[in-house]
């Protein structure tokens, strides 16, 4: 009688088992590389607030009026030279003209209660600021950049209405 001996190979559910653990940690690191999109929409509606925030405080510092505007896939920055005109803002990292990740929009905005027919929002040095609500959307995910008359600026998630006497309306 002969005896088989069996080789040095892997059994199939070894090499099942293998390919499992490797998938797993594949996986774990393509979405730690890779933000989600509420992360990524959160991160760009904060930067917008923060941006917005600090173009209220410049026109009222500096004395000039400065204007945000958007075609929904990016947004820039205007500045109005004492009375000379209006001209975009270039050679500045904070007020340059910005892009949204593929897929992000600006999906909507109210001024003052009223959905803005123009995307442009002015900072003006004298008087009070205009309530406003900027949605954004990115694939299911939805936030809301919402500016009060007393510069108080904030992103919130979803519809983000924190005061609804200030911003009414509907932005869907």
């Amino acid at each position: 009688m002969t005896e088989i001996k069996a080789g040095g190979g892997f059994t199939l559910l070894e090499v099942l088992v293998a390919l499992v653990i490797i998938g797993l940690f594949a996986g774990l690191i393509s979405s730690t590389v890779r933000p989600d999109e509420r992360a990524l929409l959160r991160v760009e509606a904060e930067r917008l607030a923060q941006l917005l925030d600090l173009a209220g405080t410049e026109a009222r510092m500096s004395g000039r009026s400065l204007a945000w505007t958007t075609d929904g896939a990016s947004y820039r920055f205007w500045g109005n030279q004492w009375g000379a005109g209006w001209s975009e803002i270039r050679n500045n990292d904070l007020f340059g003209e910005r892009t949204f990740p593929q897929g992000m929009k600006i999906a909507g905005m109210l001024i003052e209660m009223s959905p803005a027919d123009f995307m442009r929002l002015e900072f003006n040095p004298h008087g009070f600021m205009p309530a406003y609500a900027i949605k954004i959307s990115f694939g299911t995910e939805r936030y809301t950049v919402t500016g009060s008359p007393v510069g108080d600026v904030q992103a919130l998630p979803g519809e983000g209405r924190p005061n609804d006497e200030i911003i009414s309306g509907q932005l869907r």
